[in-house]
């Protein structure tokens, strides 16, 4: 970055130019009123089915039955719409987490923010892998070069230039040496501070922003397979609706009363919850990941977590802190002393190779190294005379391909003495101190040893110069070797736990690094990492076949000295080898690897803007603890989905059952459409609400991965399903038919059966709340919207039974205690089956339908 830059906008004004401009963001697309959500409902297959069965009644000539469905359309609206906002809250909260970020210079300070709050005016620093921001003039540019393709079509980057005094443009993208750069291009190479000059929809990108808009999402597979089921059971129900009507109309003598059975099985059949599910799941649970750190920015990546059977993640920063500490120092003659902290008193012995480490290091350091070595010299040298802070930086050798070490000449208060410092690789400051081969095979074996350790090594050289000619490199100065400085990446305090959890959960962690092999087997013991001695390297991997990589997959743990592009031959390896691949990366060559992982993980911090668009999720936080935080979320979220559908699927047995089986057996019709709509009150909270709420499992990282071919619709899924609902199917037809055949009237039967569907219900939302443990394990487990849901059905059955007025709108007669209790009895043996077929079940491998 440049070294200087402008102090930019105070706060207050910044504030006020984002009121006047408006956010920096494209015009979204005019979210719909209330009369857009209205004309939806009016859409919806259930809403024109409860106009038909009311005009229906009219035409009967029951006018409450027909006011009673007519209200029921207002509630419908109001389930309606409390589902959109709380879908629409949480992507919105996703919207804000996703927008771009830019780094600024407010009031003279550099701050990141969202890119949606910059502002004309503002100062943004722009750094390789950048997305800009928006529309902005050059200040200052060095080796700049942007990838305009997005605007331009034209896939080769263009170079850019400081403006020159007076030139203030306009310009268009495209085009070599241009002091301009354009919302939505990519800075390829390079770095530059430039000063925003057009915001949002003023920006070239803006202009053409109603063309982007119009890009449609394609459905995920979980969505298509779905919406495929959905077709499948509602062409069923249309058949069997053809069906009732005409039995009804030419068995029971009355085309009104067999459309109004047809009707009503219509509403019971319609399996309208199965896409209300998929889509409040997602948004919910993308929101519930972003509460742990994390930011979902493709949906599918949700779907597929539960699935992932490795992971594949870099060691700096993922695993460590990317804080570099001082470890270790070592004299001349081999002394090694520990360094615990800054504060740590070090004997004098070391005192001088910390001296020098501290000159070699930059004055104001940005490389954690040299902040490491200056905090440490600057706590234990403090007093010792030997910080020397009076002093100048008179002349500076960097480090090259040829040499590399780092060397400083520092002007003392004496004239023309100065002193001279160096530090870099060992190899390295062993020839510019010309060791003799004993002292350099010595200093090399103690490299070896530091660096088993994990621990990244440094050699320390000093020299004096008199006078101010300055040799032309380094190896003209006549350096004393000092010793070595041994520094620490330290690993995350929750590696550990997160790395067994994984074990635990049959995911393979795999460590991809550039560090040396000796290095990364190191780390990778003391993270816990299984077979850590498995280490292959970038040379061994560049000489493999497809097949030699294939069969070395299964045993290696750790990949060092890796470049991006074997990367993605590693993910691609891996995927073909039938794992599901999550892979972490952050800079702009990881964007090939994200992109091929079923499962891309984005660095938010250190991360570019590339990685992150590249990617299915972005790690808030750049720790290993919360991808796996985002497993264990992303199992639950399925498992979820599984239990809500599985629930759908049981419900509308009986449900659709018992709108046929009175016409098959003589019955009087035990359902009417106000009966199902009862019911539905109970079905769309439940599936909504209640299950999108249900934790996870005990046991739920204690299993191995998802299938990568296992269906949400699979056999063994519609069996356990099937036969709850039949079930309850049975409990309800028993309770109907004894009663009946007892001479009880048809509404007391009426009243009794339709408690036991309620309470049976219920006990299928128990049922299904886990598809592995039992009602008396998920009992235990609080789920206070499962509560409220339990609490107003129970309330609303205890109103439509002893109200008189609801129950002639339902057509029950009262009943008494016995009824009562053999409704209930009734659905308590048939959740006692559905518990018994589940476990009967669960335990066998699920055959693909």
């Amino acid at each position: 970055m440049p070294a200087t830059a402008p102090a930019g906008l105070d706060a207050a004004e910044a504030a006020r130019r984002l009121a006047a401009h408006g956010p920096n963001e494209l015009a979204a697309r005019e979210a719909g009123g209330w009369w857009t959500l209205l004309a939806g409902v009016l859409r919806e297959p259930m809403f024109m089915l409860l106009i038909g069965a009311s005009a229906v009644y009219f035409l009967l000539g029951d006018l409450e039955e027909a006011i009673v469905l007519g209200a029921s359309i207002g509630v419908v609206v109001l389930i309606t719409l409390y589902q959109e906002r709380k879908s629409e809250r949480a992507l919105g909260a996703l919207r804000e987490l996703s927008s771009p970020r830019a780094l600024v210079v407010r009031g003279g300070v550099q701050v990141r923010i969202a890119g949606r709050e910059v502002v004309p005016g503002d100062i943004v620093l722009l750094r390789e892998g950048d997305r800009v921001p928006a529309d902005a003039r050059v200040l200052e540019a060095s080796d700049l070069s942007v990838d305009e393709s997005l605007l331009t079509g034209e896939s080769v980057p263009v170079r850019k230039r400081a403006a020159r005094t007076g030139e203030a443009g306009p310009f268009a993208p495209g085009g070599d040496d241009l002091p301009f750069v354009f919302s939505g291009a990519l800075v390829s190479a390079g770095y530059a501070t430039v000063e925003v000059a057009a915001t949002g929809a003023r920006t070239q990108l803006g202009q053409i922003g109603g063309a982007l808009q119009g890009v449609t999402v394609s459905p995920t597979p979980l969505q298509q397979e779905t919406a495929r089921f959905v077709r499948q059971f509602a062409l069923l129900g249309a058949a069997l609706c053809a069906i009732v009507v005409l039995l009804s109309a030419f068995t029971r003598g009355g085309w009104l009363e067999g459309l109004l059975s047809g009707l009503t099985l219509a509403m019971a059949m319609l399996p309208e919850e199965f896409p209300v599910v998929l889509t409040v799941f997602l948004a919910l649970g993308a929101w519930r990941i972003s509460r742990s750190g994390v930011l979902t920015r493709h949906m599918p990546a949700i779907e597929t977590l539960g699935a992932a059977s490795v992971l594949c993640v870099d060691k700096t920063g993922t695993l460590t802190l990317n804080r570099m500490q001082l470890a270790r120092l070592v004299t001349a003659d081999g002394a090694v002393v520990q360094v615990d902290g800054p504060s740590d008193a070090l004997p004098s012995s070391v005192h001088e190779v910390l001296e020098f480490a501290a000159l070699a290091s930059e004055p104001d350091p940005f490389d954690p190294m040299d902040r490491a070595i200056r905090d440490v010299a600057d706590g234990v040298l403090e007093g010792t005379g030997q910080l020397h802070r009076d002093w100048s930086l008179a002349h500076e050798y960097s480090l090259s391909s040829d040499l590399l070490a780092h060397t400083h000449g520092w002007r003392t208060r004496e004239a023309d003495r100065f002193v001279v410092a160096a530090k870099g690789a060992p190899e390295a400051i062993a020839e510019i101190c010309r060791l003799p081969s004993a002292a350099r095979e010595a200093m090399l074996a103690q490299v070896g040893r530091l660096g088993a350790e994990g621990l990244r090594v440094l050699g320390v050289a000093g020299a004096r110069q008199d006078g101010t000619a300055w040799p032309e490199s380094q190896r003209g100065f006549d350096f004393r070797y000092l010793g070595l400085v041994a520094m620490v990446d330290p690993l995350r305090p929750t590696v550990g736990r997160a790395i067994e959890e994984c074990t635990a959960a049959g995911i393979r962690v795999v460590m991809i690094t550039g560090d040396y092999p000796v290095t990364a087997s190191a780390i990778a013991r003391a993270a816990g990492l299984p077979n850590a001695g498995a280490v292959v390297s970038g040379l061994q991997l560049a000489a493999m076949s497809d097949a030699e990589l294939a069969a070395r997959l299964p045993s290696a743990t750790v990949f060092a000295r890796m470049v991006p592009t074997q990367k993605l031959r590693l993910v691609q390896a891996l995927s073909a080898s039938g794992e599901v691949v999550a892979m972490t990366g952050d800079g702009v060559n990881d964007a090939p690897a994200l992109k091929a992982a079923q499962i891309g993980i984005a660095m938010g911090r250190r991360g570019t803007d590339v990685a992150r668009e590249a990617a299915d999720l972005v790690l808030l936080e750049d720790d290993f603890d919360s991808i796996v935080k985002t497993v264990r979320l992303g199992r639950r979220i399925y498992d979820n989905i599984e239990n809500a559908t599985g629930y759908l699927v049981a419900v509308h047995i009986p449900t659709a059952g018992m709108a046929v089986l009175p016409l098959l057996a003589g019955w009087p019709m035990m359902f009417f459409p106000v009966h199902i709509v009862f019911i539905e009150f109970v079905i769309d909270p439940a599936c909504s609400i209640a299950f999108e709420a249900e934790q996870e499992d005990d046991g739920v990282m204690r299993r191995p991965p998802r299938p990568r071919t296992r269906r949400l619709f699979d056999r063994q899924a519609l069996a356990i399903a099937a036969l709850q609902g039949l079930a309850v199917l049975v409990a309800t037809a028993g309770v109907y038919g004894v009663l009946l055949a007892m001479d009880r009237t048809a509404d007391a039967a009426r009243a009794a059966a339709f408690a036991c569907i309620v309470f049976g219900n219920l006990g299928l939302i128990l049922c299904n709340r886990s598809r592995t443990e039992s009602i008396l394990r998920t009992w235990r487990r609080p789920n206070r919207a499962m509560g409220w849901v339990f609490a107003g059905t129970l309330a609303g059955l205890a109103l439509v039974l002893t109200v008189p007025l609801l129950q002639r709108l339902f057509q029950f007669a009262p009943i008494g205690l016995a009824e009562a209790a053999a409704a209930l009895g009734a659905a308590l043996a048939a959740v006692a089956v559905s518990e018994v077929a589940k476990a009967a079940l669960r335990g066998k491998p699920a055959p693909q339908a």
